[in-house]
């Protein structure tokens, strides 16, 4: 049993991350300052034995004892990283300040979940984990991109100047039940569009294209990156190498939603990157991983888990 520290632990990932590692009988603290995280996505924990919440900003110092730490805390959504941009560049910098800062006293192995967004708009494709990227250093996503691309560079850092044990991982786009519907990512956008009988709202001609991994996936990669041997650190790309359109998206979700909704087309958002795939043949020969989730599989659970939660 491992005593397993998770931040940013009742959002989306994390949640999920926490029923996960207590069902392998770690012991885990989950922490959480709610900006984007939920309650409602934990609160099936509380009272768990091996399960302890703690209401907690990550700029701030923390002072506990733990064998590992997943470093999730920051918003991950343009929407919300971009409601206050200057404290999502503090969350990623100076939590990960924090954050290490722990790792080196209590000497814990951690993990940090970076994004593909390191890569920006990529003019090499797919995205190997070689590729230095394209990124906007003064756009409206830079505080996002640029946090978490300093991130990285602490953590490498702290591995050179103080022998960290660390693992970087770049996340790309996760979906599944315990998205925020209200967070402006394209799944559950186009879902709760769809479900509402809005109009699906795509941004620029929707021949722009993403790859989308399912929650159980993604986790599974993480889990293995942070047991990895020793030495190994990444950066690794985890994500699903499928590709899709926004148009594609956005025909499976009416498919599988069904109704009157209409796709109607807004200008594209600035630095919204034209295409994002991940090479993810690192993953496969140091991790032995690849997803295992179809989109349509994975969109039957989401459509199923919106549909619960409009109909709450």
């Amino acid at each position: 049993m491992k005593r397993i520290l998770i931040t940013g632990g009742a959002g989306f990932l994390g949640s999920h991350l926490c029923d996960r590692l207590l069902a392998s009988g770690n012991e885990i603290l989950c922490v959480d300052n709610y900006f984007t995280g939920a309650r409602a996505n934990i609160e099936h924990l509380i009272g768990h034995k091996r399960f302890e919440m703690m209401r907690h900003d990550v700029t701030f110092p923390l002072y506990v004892e733990v064998d590992q730490i997943y470093n999730l805390a920051c918003p991950a959504s343009p929407v919300h990283y971009q409601f206050d941009p200057v404290q999502t560049t503090k969350t990623s910098v100076i939590g990960a300040i924090n954050m290490l800062g722990l790792a080196k006293r209590v000497k814990a192995r951690i993990l940090q979940a970076s994004t593909s967004e390191v890569y920006g708009d990529p003019e090499v494709h797919p995205q190997p984990e070689e590729y230095w990227g394209r990124v906007n250093p003064i756009g409206i996503r830079s505080c996002y991109d640029e946090g978490k691309r300093c991130a990285e560079t602490l953590f490498f850092d702290y591995k050179r100047q103080h022998g960290l044990d660390i693992k970087v991982m770049r996340i790309f786009n996760t979906y599944g039940p315990r998205m925020n519907p209200n967070d402006g990512r394209v799944v559950s956008n186009f879902i709760v569009q769809a479900l509402k009988g809005e109009d699906i709202t795509i941004y620029g001609d929707g021949s722009q294209t993403r790859s989308f991994c399912y929650y159980d996936d993604l986790l599974d990669g993480m889990e293995r990156l942070m047991n990895s041997r020793e030495g190994f650190t990444g950066p690794v790309n985890i994500g699903n190498p499928g590709e899709f359109t926004m148009l594609e998206l956005a025909e499976k979700v009416l498919k599988q939603v069904g109704g009157a909704s209409k796709i109607v087309y807004m200008p594209l958002p600035q630095d919204d990157p034209k295409q994002r795939k991940p090479d993810i043949s690192l993953a496969n020969s140091e991790l032995d991983w690849r997803p295992k989730v179809l989109l349509d599989d994975g969109l039957k659970e989401t459509v199923q888990y919106f549909r619960h939660v409009l109909n709450a």
